[in-house]
C-alpha cells in the first residue's frame, strides 16, 4: 500500500472520496487541486468504478454522473473545468475567461493564470505533471507519456508559463504525479532509441531486465531532468507506481489496455 505519512503526495478523504492531494499545494488557501482516484463512482466492470473518461468504451451517462461527484468533492462547478483531447505531444494552449471551453481541443498541456478556471486532464500511466507558481498566480496541467516525454512536454509548459504568463521557473512548484514507474514499465527499441536522441547520458534513464533489445524506463526521472533543466528548482515526485497501485488508480499497461483512466484537476478560486 502506498504510505501516508512523510509524503509530499498523500492520500485523504473529501466528502467520501478518496483522493491523492500535494501537501504544498494545500499551504495556499485558494488553491483546488486533487488527484482522483478509480474509487468511488457508479461505473461497472473494468471501469469499476470512477472512470473519468468516455473515450475508453464506458457508459457515458455513468461518466458524466462520475464527473458530477468528483466535481462535487472539490467544490467546482463542471461547467468550470476546462479539458482537451490528449495527442501524446508537447502543445500547450493557454486558456483565459476569453476562450474557456470545456474542451479545448488537441493539446496535451493547459495553463492558465485566471482564477475560477478548473484544468482538468485524465490518466492510466502516462505521467501528470501539476504546475503552481505561487507569485505570478498561475497553474499548468499537462499529460507526459513516453512520446510526450521524448518532446519535452514539461518543459514545453514551463516554457509556455514564463513566455505566455510571465512566470519566473524559479517561482514554479511542478508534481510528478503517480504513473508508471521504473519498476514495471518496460519499453522496446523504439522507446531506448528516442531516448538516446533526447537525453544526455540517456542509459541512465533505463535498466535492464533480461529481454534482449528491451529495459525498465524511467519516466519520473526523465521528467525531474526536464523540469530542472527549464529552470524549475522545487520538483516534488509522488513516487507512486499506477500499475503496482491498481488498487487506487487505472493502469493501461497492468490491465492489458482494458480499463478507465481517473483524473486530475487544478485550478485557483
Amino acid at each position: 500500500m502506498v504510505q501516508t505519512s512523510l509524503q509530499p503526495v498523500y492520500p485523504t478523504t473529501v466528502q467520501n472520496l478518496k483522493i491523492f492531494q500535494i501537501d504544498k499545494f494545500n499551504d495556499d488557501p485558494s488553491l483546488i487541486h486533487a488527484i482522483f482516484t478509480r474509487n468511488g463512482g457508479v461505473s461497472q466492470g473494468n471501469f469499476k468504478s470512477l472512470n473519468l473518461s468516455t473515450s475508453v468504451g464506458d457508459n457515458p451517462d455513468a461518466v458524466n454522473e462520475n464527473m458530477a461527484i468528483a466535481c462535487r468533492a472539490v467544490g467546482v462547478l463542471l461547467e468550470k473545468t476546462v479539458s482537451c483531447r490528449l495527442v501524446h505531444g508537447a502543445d500547450i494552449a493557454t486558456v483565459t475567461r476569453h476562450n474557456q471551453r470545456q474542451m479545448m481541443g488537441r493539446f496535451d498541456g493547459l495553463i492558465t493564470a485566471e482564477p475560477d478556471i478548473y484544468l482538468f486532464m485524465r490518466f492510466a500511466d502516462c505521467t501528470p505533471l501539476l504546475f503552481f507558481d505561487p507569485v505570478r498566480r498561475a497553474v499548468g496541467l499537462t499529460h507526459a507519456g513516453w512520446r510526450g516525454t521524448m518532446q519535452n512536454a514539461a518543459g514545453a509548459t514551463v516554457k509556455a508559463m514564463v513566455n505566455r504568463l510571465g512566470c519566473r521557473a524559479k517561482n514554479i512548484t511542478a508534481v510528478i504525479g503517480p504513473a508508471i514507474g521504473p519498476c514495471c514499465y518496460e519499453v522496446g527499441p523504439e522507446v531506448i532509441s528516442a531516448a538516446q536522441h533526447v537525453f544526455t547520458g540517456a542509459s541512465t534513464l533505463f535498466t535492464a531486465n533480461g529481454r534482449p533489445g528491451h529495459a525498465r524506463f524511467d519516466m519520473w526521472q526523465a521528467n525531474r531532468r526536464q523540469l530542472a533543466d527549464a529552470g524549475v528548482q522545487d520538483i516534488i515526485s509522488a513516487e507512486i507506481c499506477t500499475a503496482c497501485h491498481t488498487d487506487y488508480f487505472f493502469s493501461h499497461r497492468a490491465e492489458r489496455g482494458k480499463t478507465g483512466r481517473f483524473g486530475v484537476i487544478l485550478g485557483m478560486q
